[in-house]
């Protein structure tokens, strides 16, 4: 169980260094995502046909699991652009949307209930992300970016969840990603005519950090997590993956001191939205513990 515990820490942190790299690349957001996608599928393709769980699926089944594949590019591709246009820390705290976006369109796709609870607690968080919009008005173009991340984000899961029922989680990530390159190669080109790259080939040190963004942040931590969740309970892992922001913070004002570079009113904003998160997480305990006394 510590090995476990161990793997989906490690996980959460090498998740929390996605941003660190995405500044570090210096590639336009669109090249960045289009090359980040391509090393994992190599790095996920290799691992499974060494280890032999290679399936082959429909071509029906391929085009669903494609439209996931684009959600997943669509999220990827506004998160660092919010980070290009604005920077680590404000990038990561519109990602904390999620929550807010997920108690949305959750009951609506699912046809369940509105938890009026989660959409309390993502009115926090939008109200936080507000403070820091209306104080930090440079950011303006980065923030819009960073909500519709969340947006992104937020469904995946949701879309996600069905497609689980019927293959397995590595079958499905290579297919995914496998679509959401198909369908990122057919959008770029439009994309680009608003926001041009500026370069569409890596320089040696894009190469170094988008092979270790690739296979430490892409690539090993969905390893690590599936690994985990041998033994920890989703619930768990959700927990802790709550920490992924706070992680992409304080290693982005260690970093590039970008502490230095904000308002206090981007404190305050961000304390709104570490509350809405601790909330959030002792609901998720208290329910959980609800359902083991049961």
């Amino acid at each position: 169980m510590k090995k476990a515990f161990f793997q989906l820490h490690l996980a959460v942190l090498l998740a929390g260094f996605t941003g660190i790299f995405g500044k570090l690349i210096g590639m336009q957001e669109g090249m960045l995502v289009y090359w980040r996608i391509f090393l994992t599928i190599v790095f996920l393709g290799i691992w499974l046909w060494i280890t032999g769980n290679f399936e082959k699926i429909s071509g029906r089944n391929f085009f669903k699991i494609s439209l996931v594949g684009l959600l997943v590019a669509f999220h990827w591709l506004l998160f660092y652009g919010s980070i290009k246009y604005s920077n680590v820390s404000v990038a990561v705290v519109c990602f904390s949307a999620t929550g807010f976006f997920t108690a949305l369109f959750e009951p609506i796709i699912l046809r369940r209930k509105i938890s009026g609870i989660e959409f309390l607690l993502g009115l926090i968080t939008m109200a936080g992300i507000y403070i820091i919009f209306d104080f930090h008005p440079q950011y303006k173009l980065g923030i819009i970016f960073g909500i519709l991340s969340a947006v992104g984000s937020a469904l995946f899961p949701i879309f996600n969840k069905e497609l689980l029922k019927t293959f397995k989680p590595t079958t499905l990530t290579f297919y995914e990603f496998v679509g959401g390159l198909l369908w990122l190669s057919l959008l770029l080109p439009l994309y680009h005519t608003w926001f041009p790259p500026n370069y569409f080939w890596p320089v040696p040190m894009d190469w170094l950090w988008l092979l270790l963004l690739s296979l430490f942040c892409t690539f090993l931590m969905f390893m690590l997590q599936l690994n985990a969740l041998k033994k920890v309970s989703a619930f768990t892992s959700n927990l802790s993956f709550n920490l992924e922001p706070l992680y992409s913070i304080i290693m982005a004002f260690i970093f590039f001191k970008e502490g230095d570079l904000l308002h206090k009113e981007f404190f305050i904003g961000l304390g709104l939205i570490v509350l809405a998160v601790l909330l959030q997480m002792y609901l998720m305990w208290k329910k959980a513990k609800l359902g083991n006394d049961n």
